[in-house]
């Protein structure tokens, strides 16, 4: 078991283009062909990764930031991955300014919004299309158990039928 701790310490890096955790570098999707290197994720914690690949329903590229912008606990901008992110979107990275679409796929909270307002305002100079994440009602759920926050999100982005 130790043995095998550390080998995981050891070979398990950080993506240089996306920061997800991988034991290559490139990591597999961001070496993979099949993947639209134009339309990048954005997600706080490599974990969220994982759990958009569940879903099999995107198949653009990803920016893991490492966490979300905090005063309260001391997280600031420069503490996260964003540098780096602009570096993507400007083509100062390895996607050579051909970035088209950053879906910011942040946490519904005060430090998600916080965090995806203050990225939008930095990449808006650059002409590319920035988009959220739809947030709602969770399916299965009823309206009389839902909190105020949430159903009023639910209210301004309802979409047409």
């Amino acid at each position: 078991m130790a043995s095998a701790l550390i080998a995981v310490k050891d070979k398990v890096i950080f993506c240089t283009t996306c920061f997800n955790v991988t034991d290559n570098d490139p990591c597999p999707i961001c070496a993979s062909e099949k993947r639209d290197h134009e339309v990048v994720c954005v997600v706080e914690e490599a974990n969220d990764v994982m759990a958009l690949e569940r879903t099999r329903g995107f198949n653009g590229t990803y920016h893991v930031l490492g966490g979300a912008i905090s005063p309260l606990d001391g997280i600031g901008p420069e503490d996260l991955r964003i540098r780096e992110l602009v570096a993507r979107v400007s083509g100062q990275g390895d996607s050579g300014g051909s970035i088209t679409e950053v879906i910011l796929a942040v946490n519904p909270s005060v430090e998600g919004d916080t965090t995806a307002y203050y990225i939008s305002q930095l990449l808006a100079p650059f002409g590319v299309l920035i988009t959220r994440l739809a947030q709602g009602i969770p399916i299965g759920s009823d309206l009389e158990f839902t909190d105020e926050a949430t159903l009023t999100r639910a209210l301004q982005g309802r979409v047409n039928l």
